[in-house]
């Protein structure tokens, strides 16, 4: 649309001025064509002001998408300064209350500039069968996420269900989203530690069955477990070892 105002503003700046002049000597020599050539001016003129307003304000819209998206993006101190508290307090995944699992997972998503990960609330749900809540968070069509409260209002399980089968596209979605679960279980873990985990549970292992794969590993008192079914069903969840 830019091109479109652009040439609008050039077509219009040009003939502009050679009108202007043509309209000029028209004048001056009395030939019968003046006034044609003043309306062609003043239409030109026109045209050249339509595209310059719209190359500005395309200009406009851009800043502020520019702004809009800076104010939502973590800025690198936040993150930086939200890693440091959750290191200084020392959390864990089944320390932490959702507003504290939030602000870990999303301090990961900032970090690692996980575009379209973030956390923004947490639904809450009472069970009607037990005196526990649960939590459920939706990333989109193909991606969610559950998990569990204990009576002290803190992460007890959590759960990634990935739908719609583990093709390329949505599997590597679902995969980022574990590394990002799996640092959020302790403030300490790193990237490489995330991926430790992952090749422990066999995912990256060469001969892996992607259209049913149950695996299992345990760290430091958690439970890491994914789980393929029917290569249509993808779950990853994380509870305490036992």
């Amino acid at each position: 649309m830019q091109d479109v105002f652009t040439i609008l503003f050039l077509i219009g700046f040009f003939a502009f001025f050679i009108f202007i002049v043509l309209a000029v000597k028209s004048v001056k020599r009395q030939n019968g064509k003046a006034k044609r050539h003043w309306v062609l001016t003043g239409i030109f003129l026109t045209i050249c002001c339509v595209g310059l307003f719209g190359i500005r304000a395309l200009a406009d819209n851009s800043i502020n998408a520019v702004s809009d998206q800076t104010e939502d993006t973590p800025s690198a101190s936040t993150v930086v300064d939200n890693q440091k508290d959750l290191n200084q307090n020392g959390l864990s995944l089944f320390n932490m209350t959702t507003d504290e699992f939030k602000n870990a997972f999303n301090s990961i998503v900032g970090k690692y500039r996980l575009n379209g990960l973030g956390i923004t609330k947490l639904d809450l749900t009472k069970s009607q069968e037990s005196d526990t809540r649960t939590f459920q968070y939706t990333f989109n069509d193909d991606l969610s996420m559950v998990g569990a409260l204990n009576s002290n209002e803190e992460i007890q399980e959590v759960m990634l269900i990935g739908t719609d089968g583990f093709s390329e596209q949505n599997g590597g979605t679902l995969m980022t989203a574990i590394a990002t679960l799996i640092m959020t279980t302790n403030s300490e873990y790193t990237y490489n530690d995330a991926q430790d985990v992952i090749k422990d549970i066999g995912l990256l292992d060469s001969d892996v069955n992607l259209n049913a794969f149950d695996g299992a590993t345990v760290r430091n008192g958690f439970k890491y477990r994914f789980k393929i079914q029917d290569n249509n069903i993808s779950t990853f969840g994380i509870t305490a070892a036992k």
